[in-house]
This record gives C-alpha cells, sequence and structure tokens, in this order.
C-alpha cells in the first residue's frame, strides 16, 4: 500500500464522475444500467431526470486546484493556431457535478486549500487584501448565523400556524377565526381553571350547526367535521407536494444522510421544496395523521442553508464546504424542533453527518444557539418554552426502579425492530405493486381510517405532542385530567402526605377516571403502533420522531401507574421497604411516560448519547440520565439483536442511494480482484492512451459506452497507468475545440502529454488534454483486502479507485461495486444499489 499514500501525498485532481447510466469508470463493454429519461422514485417521489432543477449547478472552476508546472500553451505542435487550456481558461461546465452522482471529496477539499492559501498569500500585500481576508473568515458565522435565524423563525410559524389548524377541526373562535383554543380562552373573563377548556368565546362546530353541545346529533357533527377537516388537510398537502416539489414527501432524513456522504440530489434542497414542504408539513400534521414534524424541521433547515450558501462564493461553488453547513443545518433542525441545542449538535454528529471537523462542531452549536433563541423569542406556545412537552420533575427515583426502566427499553427495541421490518415491507410493498400508482388516493385513505379511529377515543384525537404532554405530565393538586382521577382521601394533615417536592400527591388508589383512562391508553396504543407502520412513507411530509416517542410514552405511563398502584397497596413488600412509605409519593408515572419514549425513540433510530441528551434537555434534571441511558442502550442492544440497521439506514437501502454507512462492519475475507470490473467474463477494459489516438477514435469510444471515465494509459499494450479522465470534461473540452479552434478534425491526434509531438506546419493540429487529466488516480493492489479498501472509500470520501499489478492496469473499482458485493455477503439484491 505504499504506492497507494504516496499517490494521497501528492494528489492533484478529481476522481472518476459517475455517469447515470452504469459503472463510473472505463469498465469494458455492455450497455447503460440507466437512461438518461428514465423515471426514478427518490423517497417515494416519482421523477424525470431531465427535468429543470430549481436550484442550479454547481458553478464552473473545478481546474483552480492544479499547480502550475502543470500548465502550459496549449499549441497544437508548431501549427499558428492556440487551443484554449482549460487550466488557464476554465470551461463552463469543467469540474462539475450532474445530478444523481457522487462528488470527489479529495479535489473539492483540495480546491478550498488553495483557495485559502491564495487569500492568505495576497492579505499579506494589502490592506484591501486583508480586509478581503477576514471577511472570508468571518462568512462562515454570519452563514450561520442566518440559517439560525430563518430555521427558528420558520420553525415558530409551523409551530403556531400547526397549533391553530389542528384547533379548527374541533371548533373556531368567535373573537378572531386565527386563535386556536388555548388562546381564545386566555381573552376570556368567564373561564374558570376548573374548565379551563369551556369559555364562550370558543365554539365548538356542533354548537354553531345545531346550536348545542350535548346529546348524539351534536356527536355525529363534531365526528364528520373532524373527519371533513382531516380530509381537507390531507388532500391539500398531498396534491401540494405531487404538483409542486414532489422532493417534500417523506422524512427526508435519509435523503440528508445520504446528500452530506457526498451524493448530489438537485433540487431536493430547493426553494420550491423548502416552499412546499414548509406549508403541507403544516397541514399534514394539522390533518390528524400518525407523524410529527421534528424530521421534516430537518429537512426544512438543510433548505435554508442550501439557498443561505448561494450568497457566500466559497460555499457556492464548492460542494464540501457546502455539506459542512447542511451539518450544521441538521442540528439546527433537531433544536428547534425539540428546544434542544446541544442534542441537535450531537443528532447530527452521531446520526446524519458524514463529514464533521472541528470547525463544524462550533458552528453547529453556535446556529443551533441562534435557532433556540429565536425560537424562544418567537414563544409559539405561549409558555416560554420552545416545545409543547417540557417539563420539570423532582421527585426522585430509586434503584429498584431500574428493573421497570429497563423492561421498557426492551419494548422499544421490540418495537423499533417489528417497525422497521413492518414499513420497510409495506413501503416496498408500495413500490412494486399497483398501490404506488395512487398516492393521492392512499393519503386520502390513511387520512379517513385515521379520523374514523381516533375522534372517539380522546388519547388519539388530540395532537401526538399533546398527548406526549399528557403523559409525561405529574399530577398535582390543581390537575383536572382523567389520568389523574385518583380516589380522594379524606384524612387529617396528619395522616395525608403531600409531598416535598412542589404541589406532586402522594401515591393513591386508582380511581374510576383512571381506570378508564388506562383502558384508553391501551387501546391507542395498539392504535397508534399499528397505523404508524402504514403512514410513515405516504406522500406526505411524515417525521417518526413524535409517533415514537407516543408509542413510548402510552407504554410507559401504563408500566408507571402498575407500578404505583403496586407501591400503593404492597408496601411492604421487601422490594418497597426503606425507600416507599405508606402516605408517600414513590413512584412517578410521567417519569416512566418519558423512559419509554425514549427507548421507543431509540428502538427505531438507535439513537444514544444524541436521544439521552436531548431527554435530558426536556426535562431539565440531571438525575433521570441514569433512567435515560439504561433504557436507550436497552433498546438499540435489543433491536440490533433482530438488524443492525436504524429506520433511515434501512429507507436509504430501499431507495438503492449509494451510502456506505461507516457504522457497518465488513468481515469478509475477498481481495480486490475479486471485486473490480471488468470480470472474466466480460469484455477488456475501456482506456484511452496516452498518444496515438485520433479525436475521432476517441469521440467513437465515449458515444459506444456509458462511463463516467476512462483511464489514460501509455499504451494499450503496456497498460502503464498514467492518469484518468472524466467522461464530462473530455465531451466539454472536445465541444470547445470543435467549437473555438481552427483545424480541429476527426483527424486530429488527441495527446495527454506535456508537449506535444513535433509536426509539419501544414499538418493537422493536434488537440492537447493533458490539462483535464487526473495525473495522480487513487490506486490499490489487485491483492489488497477488501476491507482495507472499503475504510479508504468511507474515509476518504472516494467514488472509485484503479487497481493494478506491478503497475499495470487490470480494473476498476467504484463505489456502486462496493456497494453491491456487500448485498451479495448480505444475501440481498445487488441491483438494488440504483444510483452511482
Amino acid at each position: 500500500m505504499s504506492h497507494f499514500w504516496s499517490y494521497w501525498r501528492r494528489r492533484h485532481g478529481g476522481t472518476v464522475m459517475e455517469h447515470r447510466g452504469g459503472y463510473s469508470g472505463g469498465v469494458g463493454g455492455g450497455s447503460s444500467e440507466d437512461d438518461d429519461d428514465e423515471m426514478v422514485d427518490i423517497a417515494g417521489a416519482t421523477l424525470d431526470l431531465s427535468s429543470t432543477d430549481d436550484v442550479p449547478p454547481l458553478s464552473p472552476g473545478g481546474y483552480e486546484e492544479y499547480s502550475g508546472n502543470d500548465r502550459g500553451d496549449a499549441m497544437n505542435g508548431n501549427g499558428p493556431s492556440k487551443l484554449v487550456d482549460p487550466l488557464e481558461d476554465p470551461l463552463p461546465g469543467v469540474g462539475t457535478y450532474e445530478d444523481f452522482n457522487t462528488i470527489d471529496w479529495v479535489r473539492e477539499k483540495r480546491k478550498d486549500r488553495d483557495r485559502h492559501r491564495r487569500i492568505t498569500n495576497k492579505s499579506k500585500q494589502s490592506t484591501g487584501a486583508l480586509l478581503v481576508s477576514i471577511s472570508d473568515a468571518f462568512s462562515g458565522w454570519l452563514l450561520m448565523l442566518l440559517v439560525g435565524l430563518m430555521s427558528g423563525t420558520l420553525a415558530g410559524g409551523i409551530d403556531i400556524t400547526t397549533h391553530w389548524l389542528t384547533d379548527l377541526k374541533d371548533g373556531v373562535c368567535l373573537v378572531g377565526f386565527w386563535f386556536n383554543h388555548e388562546h381564545c380562552c386566555w381573552t376570556s373573563n368567564e373561564t374558570t381553571f376548573q374548565e379551563r377548556d369551556q369559555c364562550p368565546h370558543w365554539k365548538s362546530w356542533a354548537e354553531l350547526i345545531t346550536g348545542t353541545s350535548e346529546g348524539s346529533s351534536a356527536y355525529v357533527v363534531n365526528y364528520l367535521m373532524y373527519i371533513f377537516w382531516a380530509l381537507l388537510f390531507a388532500f391539500l398537502a398531498v396534491t401540494l407536494v405531487r404538483a409542486f416539489a414532489p422532493y417534500a414527501c417523506g422524512s427526508g432524513i435519509p435523503e440528508i444522510k445520504t446528500i452530506l456522504s457526498g451524493f448530489i440530489i438537485r433540487g431536493y434542497l430547493g426553494k420550491w421544496t423548502l416552499i412546499i414542504k414548509t406549508i403541507t408539513l403544516v397541514l399534514a400534521v394539522s390533518s390528524g395523521l400518525t407523524l410529527g414534524k421534528e424530521g421534516p424541521l430537518v429537512h426544512v433547515a438543510c433548505c435554508c442553508a442550501n439557498i443561505l450558501c448561494y450568497l457566500f462564493t466559497k460555499y457556492r461553488k464548492n460542494e464540501v464546504k457546502r455539506r459542512e453547513v447542511l451539518s450544521a443545518a441538521a442540528a439546527v433542525g433537531v433544536s428547534v424542533a425539540f428546544g434542544a441545542p446541544i442534542g441537535g449538535v450531537l443528532f447530527s454528529l452521531e446520526e446524519v453527518s458524514y463529514y464533521f471537523p472541528l470547525k463544524t462542531l462550533w458552528r453547529s452549536f453556535f446556529a443551533a444557539l441562534v435557532a433556540a433563541f429565536t425560537l424562544r423569542a418567537i414563544n409559539p406556545f405561549g409558555n416560554s418554552r420552545m416545545v409543547l412537552f417540557y417539563l420539570e420533575f423532582h421527585a426522585p427515583w430509586h434503584f429498584v426502579e431500574l428493573g421497570p426502566f429497563i423492561l421498557l427499553g426492551i419494548f422499544g427495541g421490540l418495537w423499533g425492530a417489528l417497525f422497521i421490518k413492518a414499513n420497510i415491507a409495506w413501503c416496498r410493498r408500495r413500490k412494486s405493486t399497483r398501490l404506488g400508482h395512487y398516492p393521492v388516493t392512499e393519503v386520502l385513505v390513511v387520512a379517513a381510517l385515521t379520523a374514523l379511529l381516533a375522534f372517539p377515543n380522546s388519547y388519539t384525537r388530540m395532537s401526538a405532542s399533546e398527548l406526549i404532554s399528557e403523559l409525561f405530565n405529574d399530577c398535582s393538586l390543581l390537575d383536572s385530567s382523567q389520568l389523574c382521577g385518583y380516589k380522594q382521601v379524606h384524612a387529617c394533615p396528619s395522616n395525608t402526605s403531600e409531598t416535598s417536592a412542589g404541589n406532586s400527591l402522594a401515591d393513591r388508589a386508582a380511581g374510576e377516571g383512571l381506570q378508564t383512562a388506562l383502558w384508553q391508553l391501551a387501546l391507542a396504543l395498539i392504535f397508534k403502533m399499528l397505523i404508524t407502520i402504514i403512514t410513515f412513507g405516504i406522500k406526505v411530509p411524515s417525521g417518526l420522531f413524535i409517533p415514537s416517542m407516543a408509542v413510548g410514552a402510552i407504554a410507559g405511563r401504563l408500566l408507571g401507574v402498575g407500578m404505583e398502584q403496586l407501591a400503593y397497596y404492597n408496601h411492604d413488600w421487601f422490594i418497597f421497604k426503606g425507600w416507599c412509605t405508606p402516605g408517600a409519593g414513590c413512584i412517578t408515572p410521567g417519569l416512566y411516560a418519558m423512559v419509554g419514549a425514549a427507548g421507543c425513540l431509540g428502538g427505531v433510530t438507535r439513537m444514544t448519547v444524541s436521544l439521552v441528551v436531548m431527554m435530558f434537555e426536556l426535562t431539565g434534571g440531571l438525575e433521570y440520565i441514569v433512567p435515560l441511558m439504561a433504557a436507550t442502550m436497552t433498546s438499540k442492544w435489543v433491536a440490533d439483536a433482530f438488524g443492525r440497521e436504524g429506520i433511515y439506514e434501512a429507507h436509504i437501502r430501499l431507495n438503492g442511494y449509494p451510502f456506505l454507512e461507516p457504522k457497518e462492519g465488513f468481515e469478509h475475507s475477498s481481495l480486490a480482484v475479486d471485486v473490480m470490473r471488468p470480470r472474466r467474463s466480460d469484455p477488456s477494459l475501456a482506456v484511452l492512451t496516452q498518444k496515438g489516438m485520433t479525436l475521432g477514435e476517441v469521440e467513437a469510444l465515449v458515444e459506444s459506452t456509458q462511463y463516467g471515465g476512462f483511464p489514460v494509459v501509455i499504451s494499450k499494450e503496456s497498460q502503464r497507468l498514467v492518469g484518468f479522465v472524466l467522461r464530462r470534461d473530455l465531451l466539454i473540452s472536445i465541444d470547445n475545440a470543435r467549437q473555438r479552434q481552427e483545424g480541429v478534425v476527426s483527424a486530429s491526434q488527441v495527446v495527454f502529454t506535456k508537449h506535444g509531438p513535433s509536426q509539419a506546419p501544414d499538418a493537422v493540429p493536434h488537440l492537447r488534454l493533458r490539462g483535464i487529466m487526473d495525473l495522480s488516480p487513487f490506486t490499490v493492489t489487485d491483492h489488497t483486502p477488501m476491507d482495507i479498501t472499503v475504510d479508504i472509500f468511507r474515509k476518504l470520501g472516494l467514488r472509485q479507485c484503479l487497481v493494478t499489478h506491478n503497475g499495470k492496469l487490470l480494473g476498476i473499482i467504484t463505489k456502486k461495486d462496493i456497494l453491491k458485493h456487500m448485498a451479495q455477503i448480505a444475501n440481498r439484491d445487488p441491483d438494488s444499489i440504483l444510483f452511482n
């Protein structure tokens, strides 16, 4: 491998650019696997690859990184005319990337280093250049400030509008239709604490239509209006997505992970996607569908960051720098979704980012801070908090309770594994059957089914965020919730004990109200588990954080009440002796709900550290970190026993994205020669020679293949490697030469040497293309173990490397080849890898 590291130290240019049809190297023979006009399915959105993008491609200038000793006069022999050298006069399109291709991380990072070096050197020459250098250094922080402000503002608007539309399904405020239920009753002087949900200004639809709020007719009217609004919101959401921005559907996190790994999906982070996703996210959540807005908020924040990147040259022209900003934007999305800035930074680091240098960590923290401050200033919930279900527990937990906490972790792991397998099976069925041809019908059927089953149960009728807030809540003297429907204890103050922690009540026997609530919660748990499986993945914005947390919170609350009643009736058992005395508040059911929510979310996503920190920021209590850690790690271990993929990795594989999972190991003993192309039965490798080929022969080779690039060798007999040429750069340079250079014809010789061979003045001029050749392509030997090769691809962000034997070119390994090989090892369909 010593020659590999020497290549790495002196690397000059880019690696192969994958073409959308076929393998991204000069792998011999065969036709393209995909056609440019083929309709592909990205996150369930059927799109035409030939359609116009709403975000322009990266600006040209990809050859600024070549060193000066490769520059020269692009003269065609001794002829009088001169070809334009791409190094001295960059051609439009050279150095850019096509849609559905992977960036060259090494070339992009080298471009940025060279740009920074030039600015630093010029800053010592004049005051103006020094100011430019300072401005360049400050631009990253300014961009983070703008991303935080824009994302926080949008998140606040989404929260306010969602709350209003959700309440609109139940009724309307007479003093102002733009008020939600809570804000409407704030303006009333006739609202009492015991009936704080009842106020004369707020009227249900039954009161407006029939004039009464009681009786079967009122119930039916409210039921029908609830279904009507749910179907209307769902129909508007799916119609807007389908008509204006198909990329706006789904969670967005699987695609964000893929983009951050270097893949290009033009338009996925564009302005139309941002506008439609923001509007339809509000409509989808308000419709009552079992989905959340937390995952899509990450997509919204990344759209903001991508759009704002075009204001700054160094981020507009460099894909790696742009991905640093997108990593920070992912942290911003979680920060505004949960009101957890630190948890957001850790989420970006642990779950979505592929390249996360220390500088990005600082900027992510700053952007998350700005976004959280902006959301706090907007105060969307009117409670001086950034989330609806912020809470504070004061009662301590006991070591004995670790057993139930671990049980909740086991439940979360089992639920996570079951959900992933069931949801992927349903999504695969949607892709492979006629079900996927009717997205509007599917959304309307799911919305109607959800509304029909949700309305009779108060815990499924309310929004998922309100449900979680209700389940997390610790009963106090002033609570009128059914979950606090305990039997009243009438005794003297000396015999009743109100715990010292605030106004929390002591453990009491469950009353009829609590028993009814438990039955409703049990039914809600079954409903949520089943409906979430078919809802996640439909063609509207759909997050998974809140639905997963709701399932875990219901299970946790049920277990918490069970433990509370067990302690109340059996306080003399050995497990309760010494810490749970009669009349004391020993068990906090809300804490169990919180631990269950963390366990289920961890089982579905496989998050650990970031999840614990997020839940800690929600509760504001350090003493509950151990229960959260126990449940989260248990859920991960249990879920990993059934499969190591989280829900986002599973959807990445389902969609066929070229994503090398950093957490996935490679334990097979294969070698590079076993994976490289061409295989023994394949045609020979398609190559270019550094001299001796005419322009017509080169054009014929390019037209007869669909490969993304071609190795350049000394001669076809020696097969000694010289460099690598990208198909896109080769075509652009040839077209430019034919249009702008006199005398270039099909008989002109194409040379990749520094100095062209001498020729007679009246001879056909040569076409020198050394300037577009990568002089140091990555290479491995044929006996390099594949586990090392896979690590090289992951850590350097390669798309391809060439395979040699004693300096002779044997073949090429692309990222797609590795993914197909890993799929074969795992007994999966290798043809499921759709993109290069």
